[in-house]
Parts: C-alpha cells; sequence; structure tokens
C-alpha cells in the first residue's frame, strides 16, 4: 500500500472533476479519512505533503493525534462522526473543526468547553439528505435557530463554515445527485439569510460518489480507504 501514490492519484482525478466541472483549480479539499488505520499511515501521509485529515470517533482521535499534532504543527483535523453530547469536551480538545454538529443542543457545550481552553473552533451544520440511518439536522427550524444564535454572537468562540452531507448508499446516481444538490440549494439560502456567517464550504463527497459531489459543488471530499486501503476493524 503506497499512500503517497494514493493521494496523488486522488489529487489528480479531484483536478481532473473540477476541470470537467467547469471549477477552478484547488477549489475542492481532500480530507483525508484515516479511521481504524494507525498512527504510521497518518504520518506517511504527512511526509507525503498531505495536511487535512479526518476521523469518525472521538475515542479514536484521541489515540492518534495528540501526538501526531505535537510533531506536527501543520495539520488539520475535522471530527466527521455523530458526536455524542459526553464527547464533546474531548473533541474540542482534538480537533480544529467539527463536521458533524447536527442539533441546537451542542453548541452550548462546545461553547463552554472552548471558553475553559480559550480556544475557536470550525464547525459544520449536518444535514440530512439521505438514508434513514443517517444523522443530520431534518427540521430547517432547528437549524435555523443555530444560525440565529450564532448570528447573535451567542457562541463567540464558534466559527461556522458551512453544511456537510452523507448521500444515500446506493448505485442510484439520481438519488445520489438529489442529495447532493438539496445540500447545495440550503446553502444557497442559508448564505442569502445570513450573509455576515462564513457558510460557503460544503462537505460532500466520499470514495464512491466524489466526482458527483464536485459537479454539484463539494468544496471538501471525504476519502480513506482509497487512500489508506481497506481497514483493519479489529
Amino acid at each position: 500500500m503506497n499512500i503517497e501514490e494514493n493521494l496523488n492519484n486522488i489529487k489528480k482525478e479531484i483536478n481532473i472533476a473540477e476541470e470537467k466541472s467547469g471549477r477552478k483549480a484547488g477549489s475542492v479539499k481532500l480530507l483525508a479519512v484515516s479511521k481504524f488505520h494507525p498512527q504510521e499511515s497518518v504520518i506517511e501521509a504527512i511526509k507525503a505533503g498531505h495536511f487535512l485529515f479526518g476521523e469518525n470517533r472521538v475515542q479514536e482521535a484521541n489515540s492518534k493525534f495528540p501526538q501526531i499534532k505535537e510533531e506536527y504543527k501543520n495539520i488539520s483535523l475535522h471530527l466527521i462522526g455523530s458526536l455524542q453530547s459526553n464527547k464533546v469536551n474531548k473533541a474540542v480538545e482534538i480537533a480544529d473543526c467539527i463536521e458533524s454538529i447536527d442539533r441546537c443542543e451542542l453548541l452550548p457545550k462546545i461553547e463552554n468547553q472552548c471558553c475553559k481552553l480559550n480556544k475557536n473552533i470550525k464547525i459544520f451544520f449536518e444535514i440530512h439528505t439521505g438514508e434513514e440511518s443517517k444523522s443530520g439536522f431534518t427540521d430547517k427550524g432547528q437549524l435555523i435557530k443555530c444560525l440565529d444564535s450564532l448570528a447573535n454572537n451567542e457562541y463567540p468562540h464558534i466559527i461556522p463554515q458551512g453544511f456537510m452531507t452523507m448521500a444515500p448508499f446506493t448505485q442510484d446516481e439520481k438519488l445520489i445527485r438529489k442529495s447532493f444538490i438539496s445540500l447545495r440549494e440550503l446553502s444557497e439560502d442559508m448564505q442569502k439569510n445570513y450573509s455576515h456567517l462564513k457558510l460557503d464550504e460544503l462537505s460532500m463527497g466520499m470514495s464512491g460518489d466524489y466526482k458527483i459531489a464536485i459537479e454539484e459543488g463539494s468544496t471538501i471530499v471525504r476519502i480513506g480507504t482509497a487512500i489508506f486501503g481497506e481497514r483493519n476493524y479489529n
């Protein structure tokens, strides 16, 4: 498994997809998802010149990344898995961005921990656009409630970036595309309504559907297996 070669191949594919979609070169960032892969694999990716990583589980991220971040100061860690309330403090401590904000009750907890650590943290709002089992906001009113609180500067340490979703797990390209289009359209509406908040990032697209996501406006694609190989679940 040559992680450097895999990274280069994926980045080339992203560049081709950008060009085909009429997107500016470099407008899509690659989030290398390192869940179930060891520290050594992350370090290999860093040595290959990659600095943006994603982890699903707080506990696993905490077992790998504090030591890595101590040595490699310029890396950024995004948490992309569902966030339990009792894991908020540790999540804020280790992450630079939490992409999976799916309910308003997380915001005061995050703000409280940020205050204790004197730290700002970036967030994405996760929107449910796919399967029943996926997390994310389903109530637009609740999302607006969260955005109102940020617009009113109730949580000054929390820096919104945009929105995240997972497309349905299907071979039906129409359903996948519909998922991504709905997130883009929501993002466009929210940017009009909250013009002074930064909400222009779209985290959507994974190994099987990232080219479609890029066509529909994704700015971050989350890819793991194509970079690090099959996961070891033991």
